[in-house]
């Protein structure tokens, strides 16, 4: 006997059934909505890179430990993406004198990152990422803070229930140059510091790092004392400096950012971003100014179920015509074709089963209509709108069953 397949997704990546679906749906619908209304225009680019584009500029780390790649048949190294930055790099560099600067762009590609699955993480994920080329000023890097907080208001959060941390990598730089710290160790000490919240010898293993004991006190730069007094003037109070934020790329320059949940329960990095000036140096000998962040649709659902933010799920349809009998299927079929032309979604029930079996079916799809058709209707032309949610019920015309179901449904 041939032994049957798992129904089992592959270990760290999700299936989407209607219901995920849809709480997917909502998410990307928010992320492109506040996107563009910051004057963002949407791109995307294939799933396969070449790899040497990630030992670039992404951290050792991540192409040695967390990637997907493999040679393919032209002999080539070939990664899955595990982020999107050096990709949208790679299309600024390739057509920037045909491009109009500053340009605003973003994407939500699907990236794919070898690592233990955990709460928040999963080697498969979908992630918002906003990118401003082309300005050097801090006003990119406070409209990218900005629209990430813009984002979290319109998910429905509160600014009680996240906080936005903010450091300057360049001023950390200058700081472990003054320090006396080589370009390795500086590399090294910045690594050690972007997991310092995460380990209980951050002290110990800097000095088996340094051969000495070694406390940095960063204070807070004139970069990041404009971008929080400028994101007051927007309403944004909810951001702090934070000397230990470092970001675990490689290409930062300067401002970074970092969003944390302020929920005992989910007390955690959300996202993040920053400012990452010379990755375009990669392709030619032109830096171009950027700024971005990226959002992952696993933490962004994470926090929806924590504050109960997750959206009711609605079904694809509408309304849902019950025929009494095989019978009544053209006249449903009708009736059907007459209300989608009115812009309303209808599925007809061409089970066969029982009008109440029907009607039960309708509900656990969230349908919110259902009209049976049986011998009465089709005489009389008359037909009995029902609301499942309430119960309510309404005869009317066939002509007034669309402007009847699209008022309800406005409200």
């Amino acid at each position: 006997m041939t032994e049957k397949l798992s129904t089992d997704s592959y270990k760290g990546v999700r299936d989407f059934y209607p219901e995920d679906q849809f709480i997917q749906d909502y998410i990307f619908f928010v992320w492109e909505s506040t996107l563009e209304s910051f004057g963002y225009e949407k791109y995307n680019a294939s799933v396969l890179e070449p790899t040497e584009l990630y030992r670039a500029k992404s951290g050792e780390e991540i192409v040695n430990e967390q990637t997907y790649q493999f040679i393919d048949r032209g002999d080539r190294e070939v990664t899955l993406r595990p982020e999107m930055t050096p990709t949208v790099a790679r299309l600024i560099a390739g057509k920037r004198r045909e491009l109009t600067f500053p340009v605003r762009w973003y994407s939500i590609p699907n990236l794919f990152r070898y690592e233990r699955p955990q709460r928040g993480r999963l080697r498969e994920h979908w992630q918002l990422n906003a990118d401003f080329f082309g300005v050097a000023n801090i006003e990119a890097d406070v409209e990218m803070i900005e629209i990430a907080s813009t984002l979290l208001q319109n998910f429905g959060l509160n600014d009680t229930q996240y906080e936005i941390r903010i450091n300057d990598l360049g001023a950390l730089a200058k700081a472990l140059d003054e320090a006396g710290l080589s370009s390795i160790e500086a590399h090294q000490y910045r690594k050690l510091l972007d997991k310092k919240e995460k380990i209980d010898d951050f002290d110990e293993q800097v000095t088996k790092l340094l051969g000495k004991p070694f406390e940095l006190e960063l204070e807070e730069s004139e970069a990041v004392t404009t971008v929080l007094n400028k994101l007051k003037l927007r309403g944004i109070h909810n951001v702090v400096f934070k000397q230990s934020l470092v970001r675990g790329f490689d290409y930062y320059t300067g401002i970074v950012f970092e969003v944390f949940s302020t929920d005992p329960k989910n007390n955690r990095s959300l996202f993040g971003g920053g400012r990452y000036d010379d990755l375009t140096k990669l392709f030619d000998d032109t830096s171009i100014p950027a700024v971005g962040f990226g959002m992952g649709d696993v933490t962004i659902r994470d926090v929806l179920e924590t504050y109960n933010l997750l959206p009711v799920y609605e079904g694809a349809a509408s309304v849902a015509l019950c025929p009494l009998n095989d019978a009544f299927y053209d006249l449903a079929g009708e009736l059907a074709q007459e209300l989608r032309i009115e812009g309303l979604s209808v599925m007809t029930d061409v089970s066969g089963k029982k009008i109440g079996e029907q009607i039960t079916r309708a509900d656990k799809r969230a349908i919110p209509f259902v009209i049976c058709l049986g011998d009465d209707e089709a005489a009389s032309n008359t037909f009995t709108v029902k609301h499942l949610k309430t119960g309510k019920e309404k005869k009317m015309k066939r002509r007034a069953i669309a402007p009847f179901v699209k008022k309800s449904l406005s409200r």
